[in-house]
């Protein structure tokens, strides 16, 4: 005869797969999901860093300022680091 505790935990067997995969597939639309900014949202980010946006610039023209801002630059040797 199943004592409480068996029934409490045949009962979390069947339901840990589910919550497992609920979570997989949060964590995957977090990682993989939609990347679309608002204009709102672009505009923030560029006045965060102090690259004042003009105001009357276009969503794509944000866009494009703020994959220019993105890239990271590469380090290159100075010609004092070289020596």
């Amino acid at each position: 005869m199943p004592t409480p505790l068996d029934r409490a935990l045949k009962s979390q067997l069947i339901e840990m797969p589910g919550f497992a995969g609920m979570v997989t597939a949060v964590a995957a639309w977090s990682i993989w999901g939609s990347d679309d900014w608002t204009e709102d949202e672009l505009r923030r980010w560029l006045r965060n860093r102090n690259l004042l946006p003009n105001e009357s610039a276009t969503r794509d023209e944000l866009l494009e300022r703020v994959r220019a801002n993105l890239r990271v630059s590469r380090r290159t040797k100075s010609p004092a680091s070289q020596s």
